[in-house]
């Protein structure tokens, strides 16, 4: 009998969603054998570890819940030695950018459909695997406001009403006008190197982002560069400048976020420095960096899509 492997987070305030809607109607059912695993009270990483080791060959794995969920579930699929292992996302969070990208599939959808093969990103920092993301990885200003959405108060109003992606400009634009300039977000100057080993130096840039995924945070707009094996979007810029981050913001909610198609990138500053890096949402503060690199996975994720 096949195997379905659900991860979710009891601690979650959608879990009673989650456990009636999701847990208790697949307990009902009679073609799958179904297992848990509830997300830990550890970061992202070691939930993936610990997820990784319970994986079995033909599992369905499902995450049920928030980015954060979907991030840990990716990232221990991904890192699974087992074969053959699908991966489906039910969105119970507040921005959902996984579920998005994918079409939101119901439950049902997920269960009977084939899967398709998507390409996540790959990030490296120092030479050595740091995390997998989906929709997108940033380093710098984008990544230090994640910290914004972890206060009780912003996560209590982010889940009252509709008004989510409002709030949640309000929410970047007050932190961005009290903190842009009291710290220093990325070194100010560092080499931008591709594939070619073309290396460009970049001077005054306050972000970089890499985007997969057809949106950032809710907020902003992307792409199916998820579906291609070896391009994602690339962008640098200086977004602490009123006029710089207008212009991005505007151009990412009402177009598509700006830049340029990549294959690869790597980040090299001159002496080791403390950055902030998020994958979505999920972010670290990581000390002594000297290289950050970017790239699609060699192992394609088959992915359960609603077409």
């Amino acid at each position: 009998m096949k195997r379905l492997l659900v991860v979710y987070n009891p601690r979650s305030s959608h879990y009673g969603r989650i456990r009636k809607g999701v847990i208790d109607v697949l307990k009902e059912r009679k073609d799958w054998t179904l297992a848990k695993y509830e997300i830990g009270q550890m970061d992202v990483d070691e939930n993936a570890v610990e997820l990784a080791k319970i994986i079995q060959d033909g599992d369905l794995v499902i995450a049920a819940g928030g980015d954060g969920t979907a991030a840990a579930t990716l990232n221990g699929v991904m890192m699974t030695k087992a074969k053959d292992v699908r991966f489906g996302v039910l969105g119970f969070g507040n921005f959902n950018d996984t579920a998005r990208s994918f079409g939101e599939p119901k439950l049902e959808e997920i269960l009977r459909r084939e899967p398709t093969e998507v390409w996540p990103l790959e990030c490296r920092i120092n030479g050595k695997l740091w995390r997998y993301g989906m929709c997108y990885v940033t380093v710098g200003m984008f990544a230090v406001a994640c910290g914004v959405f972890d206060h009780p108060k912003t996560r209590h109003a982010l889940r009252k009403g509709n008004k989510r992606v409002t709030f949640s400009i309000g929410v970047l634009a007050r932190w961005w006008l009290k903190c842009r300039k009291m710290q220093k977000f990325l070194p100010e100057k560092f080499e931008l190197v591709n594939s070619s080993d073309e290396a460009v130096e970049v001077k005054g840039a306050s972000d970089y982002l890499a985007v997969n995924g057809l949106t950032v945070a809710k907020l902003m707009k992307g792409g199916r560069w998820f579906m291609k094996p070896d391009v994602f979007l690339s962008k640098t810029g200086r977004l602490t400048r009123f006029g710089g981050l207008f212009g991005f913001m505007s151009r990412s909610v009402l177009r598509k976020v700006p830049g340029v198609d990549s294959d690869y990138d790597k980040l090299v500053f001159a002496e080791p420095t403390e950055v902030m890096v998020q994958a979505e949402g999920e972010y670290e503060r990581i000390a002594d960096v000297t290289t950050i690199e970017i790239r699609k996975s060699k192992k394609p994720l088959l992915a359960i899509m609603r077409k």
